[in-house]
């Protein structure tokens, strides 16, 4: 059985009892603070658990992609290094929301892996909940009683708290859990050793493939349980794994999951799957690699230098470094393998397929840059090498060794081989130091502190009036204290609210609340688990009275401007540029509007133009909007609606309409374009291949830009007599400054010929070396480093000394022939070190070349004395 019949197998046997198969969510997680990525498959279904939104339906199955790359087991660093650990993975499951427990997900779960699947039963080992005094839990023997249905009460062992009972978070939906785990070791060292003893116990070949979770708990802040009103159930088999064990074989990446994809690798390299160790690991990791990249760009996520987008680009920078390390490819080849993984998967995942293009332009690009970083990288580390060889050490620092972790995306085990290949070794000890401060600023940065919701209106849902009012009255219906970072704030939900919460990329809406008593600041507007929070640094003296809750409109108003002006960018760079141009992001706030889209080429300032005159006569034409509330999603994309980008959409839609502009959106907007005032591109550049980013403003910022720009090219042009030709004028003034500026160029390279040839004149000949000690006049530093450069160009044997006083700086340069350096042992990086505390200053460089500052001008002609003395005596010594 392949992987395709695997994973179609599932879907059709839980479908035929009963479950609805959904699609599986984005990678990419939004509107949760607490995730980057889906890591697991219920994430979709969090605020189902919550109690925040009811289930379309009770019995549900699917196979969702996720993406870990921390935790136990998921370090990056190990990735590949194993046998079935990965970043990118699908996980199976089925879901019960409040119709059946315990009893039925067992049996499911025995008759698919037993019946259908054809799993040896004889193999199969299972885990139920042991209790826990410190939660004052005991054993879950519902569960053991319905496993002793259908497996050998030998087979069913207890587990600990941390191996059988889930939890969400430190607060929230929890409860015991029942593992499923499979022994695929040949017969003769099943018959040698027990398998019941190595469950759980980190052996490769005894591994865990279905967790079934029993969700029957609240966690409150206070570490006490409460039981939920319904009952849930959430299971997750690794897919992966699954495929291992079906298709018989020992590890992950021997399945055609991989296998596809590695074989693809070995046509390009030249180096087949178990020909080395190193070889092997290398692309395990790279086809790893590949499929989670593939998926997160698919999804919306592009490699970046922060948070998720960070993730991603080192998973893609680690592939790149083991194919340049150990397979010997130093161009670019990733990107050739996304074809074969878009034939392989895109038929259960299209959003492969459509975005297939995508995909290769940025990974082609992200290769190109990092494999010119590696090299630098490289370099960086020959050059610690170097360095240390040359003072007799043995020993690469660990904050060099972080440095090329970090920066150069060397992992620790490449730096260690080269280091060894030198005879050298790593300081790991203090590597591991760097690493932990890593690890403690990225979560302090992050910590929070959450407590439980107080209650004080029993609503389910928070009814938002903000398309139609900006100003309502309502009750708050809970809220909780937050910390984070020694700042302490409060969350509030109320039972209506007129405040649109950022989403989308239209920044959330700030305001107050207040009646006769009090007036409360709301500062920002979110969504979390599609609850509309309101931020707060204060409480009401009292919470459960009724506010009138008021928008700022000014601000409002400012955000919609430019979110409706987003629409019409979008709109009229299809029309201008072409139908290939699709939204990648936006972001909308009261000042601007940033706006990301797909484009191969940059944006010309013609086309630019182009864009501007055909929004703003759609902003002349004051076109007005048509809204639709609640319209079946397939009626609005047949209308033509567009999406954002790797936005999740209900069977129900919002879609706005000017004219032919016909977006899915949920954002504020103004009643016709007329509204927006004006518009004007400030910027256009990239942001990744093949995405292109504009940002623009509207209104009356546009219009201050404008006339600001207009008083300036003014006093510009008074500058040059109110000529009427402005640009020919400024054009012979930058023609006739650059005339001027080689001039004063050339002038300034014969004073400083001069210079030298005067300075070689005064030189001392002392042993067959020219000894040059002056302190010399000069308007700049670097003018020491060419004169001694010029010196090096026209004189064998030398060694030279200079100082000047600069900007009323004192500034010294010591520098030396090579024979004087090679043959004498001559340095004049520690020479510097010593002469510089004559001026109260520092410096360093090479051993033929160093230079220092100082801030004692005083001490500038004891220190050339020194230097002088130190080089004569080390002359005649």
């Amino acid at each position: 059985m392949d992987s395709k019949e695997i994973r179609t197998l599932f879907k059709e046997f839980f479908k035929e009892n009963g479950h609805t198969i959904v699609s599986s969510d984005s990678m990419i997680i939004k509107g949760d603070p607490t995730l980057m990525f889906t890591n697991a498959g219920m994430n979709q279904f969090k605020d189902i658990f919550l109690g925040i939104n009811k289930a379309k339906n009770l019995r549900v199955a699917d196979s969702q992609k996720c993406l870990r790359v921390s935790g136990k087991h998921n370090d990056l660093e190990e990735v590949g290094h194993d046998t079935y650990h990965h970043t990118m993975f699908e996980m199976l499951g089925n879901w019960s929301f409040g119709d059946y427990f315990k009893e039925e997900a067992i049996k499911f779960a025995w008759i698919l892996l037993t019946e259908k699947y054809k799993i040896d039963k004889n193999r199969l080992y299972v885990t139920v909940f042991g209790g826990d005094k410190g939660d004052n839990m005991p054993i879950d023997t519902e569960a053991e009683q319905i496993w002793s249905k259908y497996i050998d009460k030998s087979r069913i062992l207890y587990g600990s708290k941390k191996d059988n009972f889930w939890e969400m978070g430190d607060v929230g939906p929890c409860g015991p859990c029942s593992e499923i785990h499979v022994d695929i070791r040949n017969d003769e060292e099943r018959k040698k050793i027990d398998g019941k003893t190595l469950v759980n116990n980190d052996h490769p070949q005894v591994i865990e493939i279905w967790n079934l979770v029993f969700i029957q708990f609240n966690r409150k802040a206070d570490a006490s349980l409460e039981m939920l009103p319904q009952k849930h159930v959430d299971t997750g088999m690794g897919f992966e794994r699954l495929c291992a064990v079906i298709q018989g074989k020992k590890s992950n990446y021997d399945t055609d999951v991989f296998q596809i994809i590695i074989s693809k690798i070995s046509e390009i390299s030249g180096i087949k799957y178990g020909t080395s160790e190193k070889t092997d690991i290398a692309l395990r990791v790279i086809a790893d690699h590949l499929r989670a990249v593939s998926f997160a760009i698919a999804d919306g996520q592009l490699p970046s230098n922060v948070k998720a987008g960070y993730v991603i680009r080192r998973i893609l920078r680690r592939a790149i470094r083991y194919a340049n390390s150990f397979l010997n490819l130093k161009e670019a080849f990733i990107y050739k393998l996304v074809d074969t993984l878009v034939k392989q998967m895109g038929d259960d995942y299209p959003e492969l397929v459509s975005q297939q293009n995508l995909i290769e332009k940025v990974i082609l690009e992200e290769e190109n840059t990092f494999l010119k970083t590696l090299e630098r990288g490289i370099k960086l580390l020959e050059q610690i090498t170097e360095n240390l060889q040359k003072n007799h050490k043995t020993d690469i620092s660990g904050k060099d060794a972080f440095i090329l972790y970090d920066t150069y995306g060397f992992p620790l085990d490449l730096t260690e081989l080269i280091a060894k290949e030198n005879n050298l070794t790593v300081n790991k000890t203090d590597f591991d130091v760097e690493m932990q401060k890593q690890k403690e600023r990225g979560r302090n940065a992050s910590e929070i502190e959450t407590d439980d919701w107080i209650i004080i209106n029993d609503c389910k849902s928070t009814e938002f009036v903000g398309y139609d009012k900006t100003e309502e009255k309502i009750k708050i219906s809970k809220y909780r204290s937050i910390k984070q970072k020694n700042e302490k704030y409060f969350q509030l939900v109320f039972d209506k609210t007129p405040f649109y919460a950022e989403s989308g990329g239209q920044v959330g809406d700030s305001g107050t609340i207040s009646n006769q008593n009090d007036t409360i600041w709301i500062k920002n507007t979110i969504k979390e688990h599609n609850q509309v929070i309101h931020i707060s640094e204060n409480l009401p003296q009292e919470i459960n009275v009724e506010f009138t809750a008021i928008v700022d409109v000014e601000k409002q108003k400012s955000s919609a401007r430019n979110h409706s002006a987003t629409h019409l960018l979008h709109f009229a760079l299809r029309q201008i540029l072409g139908t290939h141009v699709e939204q990648k992001g936006s972001s909308v706030d009261s000042l601007r509007l940033r706006f990301d889209f797909s484009h191969f080429n940059k944006v010309t300032d013609e086309e630019i133009r182009q864009i501007e005159l055909l929004v703003n006569s759609l902003i002349i034409n004051n076109i007005s909007r048509i809204e639709h509330r609640e319209m079946k999603i397939d009626e609005a994309k047949n209308l033509g609606a567009m999406s954002l980008f790797g936005e999740k959409y209900g069977d129900k839609v919002r879609m706005i309409e000017f004219g032919d502009s016909k977006e899915l959106c949920g954002g504020i907007h103004v009643v016709n374009t007329g509204e927006i005032g004006f518009f004007k591109i400030i910027s256009e550049g990239a942001v990744a291949a093949g995405i292109r980013r504009i940002e623009a403003i509207t209104g009356k910022i546009a219009q201050d830009f404008v006339f600001q720009s207009l008083d300036e090219l003014k006093i510009i042009s008074a500058e040059f007599n109110n000529t009427k030709e402005i640009v020919p004028a400024v054009n012979k003034l930058i023609t006739e400054n650059s005339t001027l500026k080689k001039q004063l160029e050339n002038y300034h390279a014969e004073e400083l010929i001069n210079i030298k040839n005067d300075i070689i004149r005064k030189a001392e000949n002392k042993r067959e070396t020219m000894l040059i000690c002056e302190n010399v006049k000069l308007s700049d530093s670097q003018d020491l480093k060419e004169i001694c450069s010029q010196i090096r160009g026209q004189i064998d044997n030398f060694a030279c000394v200079l100082g000047s006083i600069i900007e009323g700086k004192p500034f010294i340069i010591i520098a030396f022939s090579e024979n004087l350096v090679n043959e004498k042992q001559f340095n004049a990086g520690k020479l510097i070190k010593e002469a510089s505390k004559f001026i109260q200053g520092g410096g360093g460089g090479q051993a033929n070349v160093a230079t220092a500052g100082g801030k004692n001008v005083a001490g500038m002609q004891e220190a050339l004395n020194f230097a002088k003395q130190e080089i004569m005596g080390d002359l005649f010594r």
